[in-house]
């Protein structure tokens, strides 16, 4: 796992309201398609209910496929620079 994941994920989990308040957003309503596509959020579900249980590995391999490709890691940076705030 990289550093901007981590980074990403440590935000999250430090800060539980800015889930809800960041898919209020385009940027979180993005990462939600790409989280989403494919399987109509099948896969978001079962990686949000492993993580909800202490297992974060699939989420954290969902977001680095997205940062894979530079809208996807572009999209990921903003997020937690905004996560930070």
């Amino acid at each position: 796992m990289d550093d901007q994941t981590k980074q990403l994920i440590e935000g999250i989990k430090n800060n539980p309201a800015a889930i809800q308040s960041l898919f209020r957003t385009q940027d979180g309503q993005n990462l939600l398609r790409m989280l989403t596509a494919g399987d109509n959020g099948a896969t978001l579900q079962r990686a949000a209910k492993n993580a909800s249980k202490g297992d974060p590995s699939e989420m954290i391999q969902m977001v680095s496929r997205i940062m894979q490709s530079p809208d996807g890691a572009a999209l990921v940076d903003r997020i937690g620079k905004n996560i930070k705030r």
